[in-house]
């Protein structure tokens, strides 16, 4: 299974915080302070809201909205506070009945990231400022964005526990309350009841929305708030998603890499002829094919594998690659991602990123099997942190001396136990109205588009609901919304999938 772990050294050099900032020893209380000041507490507040009004133009019509930043408490057993999250609102002001105006409810990944990425880049009404093709420019900021799903439905964005402004504010609270695949889904799912609660969203259609680690998250909440909390879906979409638990090691998940490794080949231009003139949804169906019905018997006879067909079957790895046959002898027919960013561009002195595959690295040397650095994070870094900090503090006015996490500590994390494929199906099985969008961007190295087809070929062996599960593909990475072309297609996408998911007044939820 492909996780989405960050380079542990990356992550903590991009924002990480413990469990509290901590004020510094000469600061003054607020009180104290002169009125004209221009510090703010670095203590997050358990409770706190900011609200204004504002509207953006969607499909060329004017949406009007309300868009409130804050904290809500997590409580343990006996009610006391012991974190509280910070989240982001967003509410069409337009919409009188709440009743049939969905609400969707967006988490990132990591784990420990916060939910930066979809807020300001995909879903929102504002936008970070980049080139058509995803790359950072100046001068920082937002702009509005004219693909949003909030003339559809309103929007939720939730940091958890030690990402964005989110903190633990009880120093004798257990981490493993916080910090592991089903601990995380538990408490989440207590917060988004008293969320729900507090707004009088209880009747609106809801949806979650995950990507990278936090597909994980919401498969895992689809269930938890349904057994928990009675608390019922119309849908989950899975962006980039992760193998949610499901098995996947040996011959399998060799091969599942194959179409990945034929995306980035095509892009970077380093097929063979008569397949890099062909269009990429042209070609991934040949690599498809190839890696279920030729690659994964032939790695599953291992050593044993008759040289001849060992040699025919490296030399079409090799063809849908963009390797070397030698390469692929020397890797034993199956090539370690890792190791296909470094060697694809090696003799170009590039390295391709691991998340998107289109951006180009440097290494010291071109030696080697592993890459310096996550070219495209860094770049992603370069415009995003500039972004939210300023939209948050500037243009929203929430008002702290809080670190923004990026990426926040929450390690240890506890893998242990990860059944949240099979706890979406089993939300899926139990919840006829319960239907399920994934989507992936076809250069991306780290949760590949052909692991993530996988994962939901596997969600249900039986097939019986097949005809509710739904896959896009995006000429993009594990961000597909970065690219302008993309942006617009994942959204409507979204936007398709909202209103097809609306049951039509009085139709029941049954089989």
């Amino acid at each position: 299974m492909k996780t989405i772990r960050i380079i542990p050294a990356l992550l903590l050099a991009a924002g990480c915080a413990f469990a509290q900032d901590k004020p510094a020893a000469d600061a003054k209380p607020a009180a104290e302070r002169p009125a004209d000041t221009k510090a703010y507490d670095r203590l997050l507040k358990a409770e706190s809201a900011v609200s204004k009004n504002s509207s953006v133009t969607i499909k060329g019509k004017q949406v009007p909205y309300k868009v409130t930043a804050g904290t809500q408490p997590v409580w343990d057993k006996d009610g006391k506070v012991i974190a509280s999250l910070f989240y982001t609102y967003y509410q069409r002001s337009d919409v009188g009945d709440k009743s049939r105006r969905p609400l969707v409810l967006s988490f990132n990944g990591g784990p420990g990231s916060a939910s930066v990425w979809m807020h300001i880049a995909y879903t929102g009404p504002k936008i970070l400022n980049i080139d058509s093709e995803g790359y950072p420019v100046q001068p920082y900021g937002v702009k509005d964005n004219p693909h949003s799903i909030l003339d559809v439905a309103d929007i939720l964005y939730i940091d958890p526990v030690n990402t964005g402004f989110s903190r633990v504010l009880d120093p004798k609270a257990d981490r493993a309350t916080f910090f592991g695949v089903n601990a995380d889904i538990k408490y989440l799912a207590d917060w988004l009841q008293a969320f729900v609660s507090r707004e009088g969203r209880w009747t609106s259609p809801k949806y979650l929305i995950g990507e990278s680690y936090g597909t994980a998250r919401v498969s895992g909440l689809a269930l938890e708030l349904q057994n928990a909390h009675w608390m019922y879906l119309n849908g989950v979409v899975l962006v980039s998603p992760t193998g949610l638990g499901l098995k996947r090691e040996g011959p399998v998940g060799q091969a599942l890499s194959l179409p990945y490794y034929t995306a980035a080949a095509w892009y970077q231009k380093a097929l063979p002829a008569d397949l890099q003139q062909k269009d990429l949804k042209d070609v991934l169906p040949e690599a498809e094919s190839f890696a279920v019905n030729e690659l994964i018997p032939a790695l599953a006879n291992g050593g044993f594998l008759d040289a001849q067909k060992r040699s025919a079957v490296a030399a079409k790895v090799a063809r849908y690659s963009g390797l070397s046959e030698k390469v692929v002898l020397q890797n034993n027919l199956s090539v370690p991602v890792g190791t296909y960013w470094k060697e694809l561009l090696r003799d170009k002195g590039y390295t391709i990123g691991r998340l998107d595959s289109r951006y180009l690295g440097i290494d010291k040397k071109d030696a080697g099997d592993k890459v310096d650095y996550n070219a495209e994070l860094t770049s992603w870094l370069h415009s995003f942190t500039p972004a939210i900090n300023y939209y948050l503090r500037d243009v929203l006015g929430y008002k702290t001396d809080l670190t923004y996490n990026m990426f926040g500590n929450v390690h240890p994390w506890d893998n242990k136990d990860d059944n949240t494929g099979e706890n979406l199906r089993q939300a899926m099985a139990a919840n006829p109205y319960l239907k399920l969008l994934v989507q992936a961007g076809y250069f991306d190295g780290a949760t590949t588009y052909f692991d993530a087809k996988y994962t939901m070929w596997q969600l249900d062996p039986s097939g019986r609901m097949k005809d509710r599960m739904r896959f896009e593909g995006y000429r993009s990475g594990h961000m597909m919304y970065l690219r302008a072309e993309d942006l617009v297609k994942s959204n409507d996408d979204l936007r398709d999938f909202i209103q097809k998911s609306l049951p039509a007044a009085g139709v029941p939820a049954k089989y």
